[in-house]
Formats: C-alpha cells, structure tokens, sequence
C-alpha cells in the first residue's frame, strides 16, 4: 500500500487529536499498540530489553556535535556542569563516546554519587577518523583505558559507534567477540551498536549479539537513516520484540528543531507513543533545557 506524505499542518493536528491520548492514522504509523492513555514520568524507571539494566526513560547524552574527542558542551566548558546537574534531577543514563571526549567530566561529575545509582553508555569508534589516533587497538585494551577514564570497574553499556555497512556484523566480528568476553568476565554488562544506514539498522535486527542499540527515530524523517519513518518502524518494533534495549536518539532531528516546540512536543509523543523505544536520550547544552524537556515530557499524554 502506497502511503501519503503528511502536510506539516495536518501531521499536528493529528497530533494533538482527541482527549491527549496518541492519535496518529495508518498514514503515518504502522501500528501501534493499544494501551490506556498515561501521562509521561521522565524520570520512571525501564529496563533495557532483555538486559537487566534499569535506568529513567530519559537520559542525557554528551555528544550533541561530537568529533574528535570533543563536543559542544566540552568546548563550551560546560561538560561537568550539565551532567552533575541532570544527576541532581533525577537523571540516571549517560551517554558518552571516545569520539565526544566526555569520560573524563562525566567521571568527575558523578564521582559523588554511588556508581550503581547511574548507567554509563559509551562507545568504541572501529572506523577511520573519528578519533585523533590512526591505531586502533583490540576492544579489551579500549575499554580498560575507558574504565580509567571513568574511574569505574565496570561499564554498563559499550557499543561500537556509528555503523553503516550492512555488513558490519561480519567486518566487526573480532570487536563483538571481544565484547562478548567482556561481558562474560562482567567487565560490562552489555553490548550493542549504533547505526547510521537502514542497511546497518537491519543488520542489527537480525543479529543475536545485539544487546543495546541507539536508533535515529522522529515523525519528521530529520537525520534518520529512512526519510519516511514508516520505514523504520517495523525495523525498531522486530528489535524490540526480539528482546533487544532500545535507545531512541535525533528526535529534535540532531538538533534541526531545537528552536520550534511544536515540533519537539509532537517528536516526544510520537516517539514514546511507539512504545517499542525503552528510553529516550536528549544532548543538553544548558540546565535549563534539562528542566523544560522533563516539563514537555510530563505535559504529555501517550
């Protein structure tokens, strides 16, 4: 069946249709399942597919423009500040990668807390560029030089950035089995990936070792790996149901509408309103923007 493009004006009212619950037609949304209107808790505690690991449903990421070991809130300074701060209210998922540079500031933000109350995600970059170095050493020795970084024993998710090959689960298979005896030795507690590309996406739907996975995901198509979401759906709903984490990322579209509210209420409801997205992570740049997404969240009803 050949579906329509929404027009900006219909796609909102849409959006906001009836009592607050989600509306959205088979235009837009494949299915979605059929549970008792709720309002939002940013800070409600999920568990991430089959993994054990329990965290908010809102999470922070450190990485908003992230290159070569830095970010926009390391270059701005701001680094330590803003994570402590998301801590403070009530934030328990951290993202981090080596090519954001943000281990060492996240270490020393949470260094006051118990390491069990918060959840580390980072990643390792297998690719060319990325990082300032051109070795790139077996996973073992990345993450032990991660854990310094992060003064912690162990990492609760490590996962290799930014995979677009469809072939990755083949290309990386020395870098998997590493992980996989990390795990084993629990050095961390999970595995997973990031994509960049419907192929790497479906790659990873297919592939048992995929513990956690980060998926580009909002209504307007904004740097995702499909421009019609429709398409991506189905992909995010088969990880879900296989028992994979789910972690849902770009749904201010990297940042394209950081200045339109309209559309960052309509992306929150509509990429919690799946339902197959365990958790959602936003890259702060100020503390008052960690307030005013937790108040977006709480104002919606899925």
């Amino acid at each position: 069946m050949k579906h329509k493009i929404l027009s900006r004006r219909r796609f909102f009212a849409m959006a906001s249709a009836g009592a607050g619950s989600l509306v959205f037609s088979h235009e837009l949304l494949l299915s979605t399942p059929s549970t008792e209107a709720q309002l939002i808790d940013p800070l409600r505690v999920v568990t991430l597919g089959k993994t054990g690991i329990k965290t908010t449903l809102l999470g922070m990421g450190t990485g908003y423009s992230g290159y070569n070991r830095s970010s926009n809130i390391t270059r701005a300074g701001v680094a330590e500040f803003l994570i402590k701060t998301a801590y403070e209210k009530g934030i328990r998922f951290f993202d981090c990668a080596d090519s954001y540079g943000t281990h060492p500031y996240t270490k020393d933000a949470l260094k006051s807390y118990p390491r069990e109350s918060y959840v580390i995600s980072t990643k390792i970059w297998v690719l060319r560029g990325g990082i300032p170095e051109p070795e790139r050493p077996d996973v073992e020795i990345v993450v032990d030089r991660f854990r310094k970084e992060l003064n912690t024993d162990y990492i609760d998710i490590v996962q290799l950035h930014c995979m677009t090959s469809g072939t990755w689960t083949d290309d990386q298979r020395r870098s998997m089995d590493g992980l996989e005896k990390l795990k084993a030795k629990k050095i961390i507690r999970a595995h997973g990936v990031s994509v960049h590309s419907f192929e790497a996406l479906n790659a990873a739907a297919e592939s048992p070792w995929v513990d956690v996975i980060h998926v580009r995901i909002n209504p307007f198509g904004e740097s995702m790996d499909k421009k019609n979401p429709e398409e991506i759906i189905p992909v995010i709903k088969k990880l879900h149901d296989t028992g994979k984490g789910v972690i849902g990322m770009k749904l201010i579209g990297n940042g394209s509408f950081r200045n339109d509210p309209e559309k960052i209420n309509a992306s929150i409801k509509y990429v919690l309103g799946l339902r197959t997205v365990d958790m959602i992570i936003v890259g702060f740049e100020k503390p008052e923007q960690i307030d005013d997404y937790m108040q977006r969240m709480k104002n919606t009803i899925i």
